[in-house]
C-alpha cells in the first residue's frame, strides 16, 4: 500500500507540474502574441506608405528611349537630319522646330550665318540674347567638342523653364546648345531638362546623331 500511495503522489506531482507548465507556456504565448500584435498596430497606425519607386526619375528619359530621324521638309534650310526621341509632342513655329515630352525639349531652328561660330563669337553674341531670354540664367561655359559630324561648338547653362500652367511649378534646367554651321547655314541645337536628371547617354545620341544632307 506504502509503495502504491508514493506512485499515486508521484503521479499527482507530474500532473500539477504539466498543469503548471502548460498555463505558464499559454501566458507568455498570449503576452508574445499581444506583444506582436500591439507593434503591428502602432505600426499601422504610424506608419506612412511610401510612394512607389519610379523606374526612371523626373526628366530622365528611359535607357529604351527610341530614337527616329528627324528632317524639316519646309522652312529656310532643309539639308539636315538629326535624331530625336520617338513619340514626343511636336510643334513648329518658322525655322524653329521643338520636340517635349514631360519636362524634357529638343529644340532645333536654323538661321543664315556666313561666318563659323567659334567660342569666342558665341560668348559674345548668343550668350547675352540668351540670357535675356531665359529666367535666371546662370553658369554659362562654352567650349569646342567633337560630334560625329565634326567640331562642334557647344555653349552649356542653367535657368529656369516656364511656369506649368497647370501646377505653376517652376523646373530648374540645364542646357546644352549646340552650333552646327556649314556653307552659310547655322543649326542650333538645344537640349533641355531638370539639372538633376541623368540625360547624358540620350543627349550624346541626338547630338552625335546630327548630320549635314
Amino acid at each position: 500500500m506504502a509503495i502504491h500511495a508514493r506512485v499515486s503522489a508521484a503521479v499527482g506531482l507530474a500532473l500539477v507540474a504539466a498543469v503548471t507548465a502548460g498555463c505558464g507556456g499559454s501566458g507568455l504565448a498570449a503576452s508574445g502574441g499581444s506583444s506582436s500584435t500591439g507593434t503591428a498596430a502602432g505600426g499601422t497606425g504610424s506608419q506612412i506608405k511610401p510612394a512607389p519607386t519610379e523606374s526612371n526619375p523626373a526628366g530622365d528619359i528611359p535607357d529604351n528611349q527610341v530614337y527616329v530621324a528627324y528632317q524639316p521638309s519646309a522652312g529656310s534650310f532643309t539639308g539636315f537630319t538629326v535624331k530625336v526621341p520617338e513619340g514626343w509632342a511636336r510643334s513648329d513655329q518658322g525655322n524653329t522646330t521643338v520636340f517635349t515630352d514631360k519636362l524634357n525639349t529638343v529644340r532645333i531652328t536654323t538661321v543664315s550665318s556666313t561666318a563659323p561660330p567659334t567660342a569666342s563669337s558665341v560668348t559674345s553674341t548668343i550668350v547675352p540674347q540668351v540670357r535675356s531670354q531665359v529666367p535666371k540664367f546662370a553658369a554659362p561655359k562654352v567650349s569646342q567638342v567633337t560630334r560625329r559630324s565634326g567640331r562642334v561648338v557647344l555653349l552649356t547653362y542653367q535657368g529656369d523653364s516656364a511656369k506649368d500652367p497647370v501646377t505653376g511649378k517652376v523646373v530648374r534646367d540645364a542646357f546644352e546648345r549646340y552650333v552646327f554651321h556649314q556653307s552659310g547655314h547655322e543649326v542650333d541645337l538645344t537640349l533641355s531638362g531638370p539639372v538633376n536628371a541623368d540625360n547624358v547617354d540620350p543627349w550624346r545620341i541626338v547630338s552625335d546623331s546630327f548630320a549635314w544632307r
